[in-house]
Order: C-alpha cells, then structure tokens, then sequence
C-alpha cells in the first residue's frame, strides 16, 4: 500500500537523520492484533508488522520513541537491543611436528 510505504520510508528517514545505519527492513505481514489497541481517537484490531534492523548509537532510541509515538499511522513502536557476536580472531595453523610422531615411544 502507499500509505505503508510512505509510514516506512519517513521513518527510515529519521533513523539516517539521526545517525543511524539501517541494515534491513523485513515486513512480517498485517495480522491481527493481541488486543484491542486505541491510539490516536482510533481503535485498533489488525496491524502491520515490520522489523527494521539498524545500528546506531543508543541516544537515539528516546528520540525516535519520541518521534514515532507523534506519528498517527503507527500504533506500537519498540527498539530490542541485539547482541554483539564475537568473532574470535583466526591464530592460523599450528604447525605440526612430524619427527615426534614417526618416533615409536617405547
């Protein structure tokens, strides 16, 4: 729908804005919701679903909370902090010594 799409792209666009990378965004289809929700004079039973992964600095969350609950077309909001995988750095190959293995110990 237009509509989903320009939601998304102004709040893509405040994310860049304020620092932030957007890595990718995954739509997770219109369902309906857990509970009623009343936002904006408007009650709600169906919604579409969407994750944004992006990485930025995290002062910008309370920013963007703020940003997002003004927008009238979004009815939750929610950042989840993804942990940080670490990679462990690569020591090469251990080199072998063959002389100790061809030796029979007695």
């Amino acid at each position: 729908k237009p509509e989903t799409a320009a939601v998304l792209k102004r709040t893509v666009e405040a994310l860049m804005e304020r620092g932030a990378v957007v890595r990718n965004l995954e739509n997770l289809g219109e369902r309906s919701l857990p509970y009623k929700i009343s936002k904006h004079k408007e009650r709600h039973r169906r919604g579409g679903y969407f994750l944004i992964d992006l990485e930025g600095p995290p002062s910008i969350v309370s920013a963007m909370m703020d940003h997002l609950g003004r927008d009238i077309d979004i009815i939750r909001r929610g950042f989840i902090k993804h942990p940080v995988s670490k990679t462990e750095e690569c020591s090469g190959i251990i080199p072998v010594n063959y002389e100790d293995k061809l030796i029979s110990k007695k």
